[in-house]
């Protein structure tokens, strides 16, 4: 009934509970709805999944106002991507595609790979695999991405890509790298957990120093290591276009972070770097305390970053003390994650004299840092001063009833 009457809706989110013939029947006339979300799990039948996707494609061929397509793990296999692709070939709306955990294989990812060198309407297409620790990545591995960086030759209107969790390996690093320098419409590029190694990153790297376009890269998870650490840093230096780097769980050391702090003096277009780790990862970066110093020192001379993540990386309390020293100089910088850090009450202390002074954080992030009642109680009585922080995250600190209390009041 709403689908029919509705002359506002222009988001639906259709599960397995409610997808029927129906659904589809109304969407099929619908002028209103421009993103739909199609979400059907693993364990349902084929005759199901076929009889929703027959639904959709349709629609797919139909409907001149849907912009946007999200398919969740649908599973779909290469008969219902072929289907699927043969509508959107005729479809001139839809500008954005997502297949989110749905085992793109080897011959899928050619299949997409294909489409992209004749679609001239799609700007964002997401082909990740499941974060999911309990399921298994796609699988479009080294043949398939190789043929998508292959399209990314002809292409030119995709801006964003979303590759991550595909198991790519370094030689489909390489052809993205090779991609990087001739593309010139890409902005967003997604390739974290892909096992591109040193290998594949060093190509990458160089790739930065020539691409103009690119706004964002994820490399998060791909066992990078110091010299990757060192080869981005350097990138870093002569790049003048990419403003968001995620370098999450990279084993970068205390060399790597040291590298890529000492670039940050150099650059001035990077908004957003992330050098954080995560409590599912055993690929933590752990840039440690001479890591952790010398981001203290960029952030008394860079004027360009706003969001930092140096999470999970043992920086300490000294370190915890240096960067509040340099939070009390730094305008520019708005977000900052030290949790998992053991910054200690001394560091937690620090950082509560820094908020009494700084102008211009808005976010801060100290979970699991054993900061302690004193440090607590030093951090309630800096909101008193404080009069630009709107989230401060104090999770799992021992801050005890007196910590509490203060920040009650």
């Amino acid at each position: 009934m709403l689908l029919r009457t509705s002359k506002n809706l222009k988001y639906l989110y259709i599960d397995k509970i409610i997808c029927n013939q129906i659904i589809f029947e109304h969407l099929y006339e619908n002028t209103t709805i421009t993103s739909l979300d199609l979400y059907l799990t693993y364990n349902l039948s084929d005759t199901f999944k076929s009889n929703a996707i027959d639904g959709l494609i349709k629609i797919l061929y139909k409907n001149s106002a849907l912009t946007s397509l999200n398919l969740i793990s649908i599973q779909l296999g290469t008969k219902r991507v072929e289907t699927l692709l043969e509508a959107l070939y005729k479809n001139t709306v839809l500008n954005s595609l997502s297949l989110y955990d749905n085992k793109i294989g080897v011959k899928e990812g050619k299949m997409f790979a294909k489409f992209l060198c004749k679609n001239t309407t799609l700007t964002s297409l997401n082909l990740c695999g499941s974060d999911g620790d309990w399921l298994l990545y796609s699988d479009i591995g080294s043949e398939g991405g190789k043929a998508l960086a292959d399209a990314l030759f002809k292409n030119n209107t995709l801006k964003n890509l979303n590759l991550q969790y595909n198991n790519f390996g370094p030689e489909v690093g390489m052809a993205l790298a090779d991609a990087l320098c001739k593309n010139t419409t890409l902005t967003s590029l997604k390739l974290g957990y892909n096992n591109l190694g040193i290998e594949g990153e060093k190509v990458l790297a160089d790739a930065l120093c020539k691409n103009t376009t690119l706004i964002s890269l994820d490399l998060s998870e791909n066992k990078l290591g110091p010299n990757g650490g060192k080869a981005l840093a350097d990138a870093l230096c002569k790049n003048t276009s990419l403003k968001n780097l995620n370098l999450q769980c990279n084993r970068l050391g205390p060399n790597g972070g040291i590298a890529l702090a000492n670039a940050l003096l150099k650059n001035t277009t990077l908004t957003s770097l992330n050098l954080g780790g995560s409590n599912r990862s055993r690929s933590l970066n752990n840039i440690g305390s001479k890591g952790g110093k010398a981001f203290a020192i960029a952030l008394y001379k860079n004027a360009t970053l706003t969001s930092l993540d140096i999470s999970y990386n043992n920086l300490g309390s000294e370190v915890g003390i240096g960067l509040a020293k340099a939070l009390c100089k730094n305008t520019t910088l708005t977000s900052l994650d030290l949790s998992e850090n053991k910054l200690g009450s001394e560091g937690g202390k620090a950082l509560a004299n820094a908020l009494c002074k700084n102008i211009s954080l808005k976010d801060l992030n100290l979970q699991y840092n054993e900061i302690g009642s004193e440090g607590g109680k030093a951090l309630a009585y800096s909101l008193f001063k404080n009069t630009t922080l709107a989230s401060l995250n104090l999770k799992s600190n021992g801050i005890g009833s007196e910590g509490g209390k203060a920040l009650a009041y």
